[in-house]
């Protein structure tokens, strides 16, 4: 009895990697980035911590730390070479930059705000700058997104 393996037919479908950055601005600054390589239909998800310390009380010193957090969700959905569309989940921890005092004049420490958004399918042309806006105003906030077909696998 002879046995032979027909042909292969099974098709590899290796998920397309995605080289992405973003670039958080806040009134006008670049505060701070996120970049990675991720695979379309996987998800990569990063916090930064900024322990901020300010000065408050009738003596002016240091105390009311803050943690403000930042933590950001990407998930490539589409990546082709003529557009590539990012889901992005935002999270994020500002101070208040107006000061707030006491009757006699002591300064009390900023009140921490939070702030959440999504945006399901951020479409990008590959290696242009796209921008959406999470706070229109006190304080502006928006995101620099920018992506591109990588050529090597993420590593997650």
């Amino acid at each position: 009895m002879v046995v032979s393996a027909g042909p292969a037919w099974a098709q590899s479908s290796t998920p397309q990697p995605v080289d992405w950055e973003l670039q958080v601005v806040r009134d006008g600054q670049q505060i701070d980035s996120f970049s990675a390589t991720t695979n379309v239909g996987q998800a990569r998800t990063d916090t930064h911590h900024n322990i901020t310390q300010n000065q408050v009380g009738c003596a002016n010193q240091p105390a009311g730390d803050i943690d403000l957090t930042r933590t950001i969700t990407v998930s490539p959905t589409h990546a082709s070479a003529d557009d590539i569309t990012l889901a992005i989940d935002a999270q994020e921890t500002l101070q208040d930059d107006s000061s707030r005092t006491t009757a006699a004049g002591c300064k009390l420490p900023p009140v921490p705000r939070q702030v959440s958004g999504s945006h399901p399918g951020l479409v990008l042309k590959p290696g242009e700058w796209g921008e959406w806006k999470i706070v229109d105003s006190n304080p502006t906030l928006l995101y620099r997104v920018r992506a591109s077909m990588a050529s090597a696998p993420a590593t997650q």
